[in-house]
């Protein structure tokens, strides 16, 4: 872990955690082509903050399907208590789905590591129109070997907008309730390449809950839709460390927003 993997609230920023599972499948199909396979969908669940320490934190990684053309992963990255506790401290749990046709070692390698699936409860959210639009220009520090944006730059692009469009939302003297990443779920539908001429991120709030809220968002290139998301934030106590309800204020204002966009 590094100092640079923290966000403003001391936890491992959502964004990094992408970059560990990333390294993990990396690792797992070392030498072979799957661990440079495409991308096309991420499911991820932020189960409880990551704090830094010295200690480094660990990832388990398996396969749960193989298709035509398809493997999916799961993932968790996790802590292995100093008390000798037998369960295991979850910090993340994350799908990954990948578009890539094995090879006779990759599948023999495969079928060693299969296990479970997890399961994933359905996210509430409402197709709507956009309520915020964000120009994004993509860095060359943000390219693969392929030169196409990572998928975990994704998760950076689409942070970035939800910052900018929540902050435009807020009204200054406003009491809003603090909130981290719950759930993330991202569909990756075509490359994003470098290029001068910025993309956009359109979203929009798609629900709104007693201590939680949602955005979906499309990262688009004109009317060619390159990837979309559905983001679960929850309101979070610095001081307890725990879920909190959601501000009056707050609840007020995200709903006006979800009720102008019908």
């Amino acid at each position: 872990m590094r100092w640079a993997d923290l966000d403003l609230l001391g936890h491992v920023n959502n964004v990094t955690y992408v970059d560990y599972v990333a390294e993990a499948r990396a690792a797992l199909f070392s030498g072979l082509p799957a661990g440079q396979a495409s991308v096309t969908r991420h499911l991820v669940e932020f189960v409880k903050p990551l704090t830094f320490r010295r200690a480094p934190i660990l990832v388990d990684s398996w396969v749960t399907d193989l298709g035509d053309g398809e493997v999916t992963l799961a993932h968790e990255v996790y802590d292995v208590p100093a008390d000798g506790a037998s369960e295991r401290a979850v910090h993340l749990r994350a799908s990954t789905v990948l578009a890539h046709r094995l090879t006779d070692d990759e599948r023999a390698l495969a079928e060693q590591l299969r296990g479970p699936a997890p399961v994933w409860r359905p996210v509430p959210s409402q197709e709507r129109p956009a309520g915020d639009v964000f120009s994004l220009t993509a860095r060359h520090s943000d390219l693969d070997v392929q030169g196409n944006a990572r998928p975990g730059v994704f998760f950076e692009y689409l942070q970035e907008a939800r910052i900018r469009f929540l902050m435009n939302l807020h009204t200054r003297g406003e009491r809003w309730s603090q909130h981290v990443v719950a759930r993330t779920d991202i569909d990756y539908h075509a490359p994003l390449a470098y290029r001068q001429e910025p993309y956009v991120v359109h979203s929009w709030v798609a629900h709104v809950g007693s201590r939680s809220f949602t955005i979906r968002s499309e990262l688009r290139d004109g009317a060619r839709v390159l990837a979309s998301a559905v983001v679960v934030l929850v309101c979070f106590d610095l001081e307890t460390q725990r879920t909190t309800e959601m501000t009056d204020q707050q609840r007020v204002r995200l709903t006006r927003e979800l009720e102008a966009n019908p």
